[in-house]
């Protein structure tokens, strides 16, 4: 597999990008050393890095290869069962988000709605200014709003005259 040149915002100091990159390679196995002892998993990895010439290779390259061989003698179908390629992370990513911006737009517009039905009843706003293609969402907002009110007057013992006792 051919290595693949990542293009990020890097450091401009190429000490701290030194030592930034060698704080961060520790970590990193330390990080796959706990994964593999507390999960009782085989694991290793390959580090090639512009500051040495040969690559890292943890946890030695004894192990790895053993790793890698038992990997690469898996069947394709088990090898990529769980490997997301970036277009499809991209379109979950996509769905998850457009998910909450329609979750979001309906948040909206039943606060518009509401605010509408209280500026109404302050006398700011005319019932004749609303716009009837939200009447669903209103009739979802007064509905809702009778029944907090009917709670909070539950909760101070307040009877409502309306009901029949």
């Amino acid at each position: 597999m051919p290595r693949r040149k990542v293009t990020l915002a890097y450091m401009p100091n190429e000490s701290e990008r030194k030592a930034s990159f060698n704080k961060r390679k520790k970590g990193l196995i330390k990080k796959a050393s706990e994964l593999c002892t507390l999960c009782a998993v085989d694991g290793c990895a390959i580090i090639y890095s512009p500051y040495e010439s040969q690559p890292v290779v943890w946890p030695s390259p004894e192990e790895t290869t053993d790793v890698l061989s038992r990997y690469n003698g898996l069947p394709d179908t088990a090898q990529t069962r769980k490997v997301t390629n970036q277009e499809s992370l991209t379109q979950q990513r996509l769905k998850k988000v457009k998910k909450e911006l329609n979750r979001l737009q309906i948040e909206n517009k039943r606060k518009e709605v509401e605010s509408f039905m209280y500026k109404c009843m302050a006398g700011i706003k005319k019932p004749e200014e609303f716009d009837m293609a939200n009447a669903d969402v209103m009739k979802s907002v007064v509905e809702q709003t009778a029944r907090d009110l009917s709670l909070r007057m539950g909760e101070l013992n307040i009877v409502d005259p309306n009901m029949n006792n």
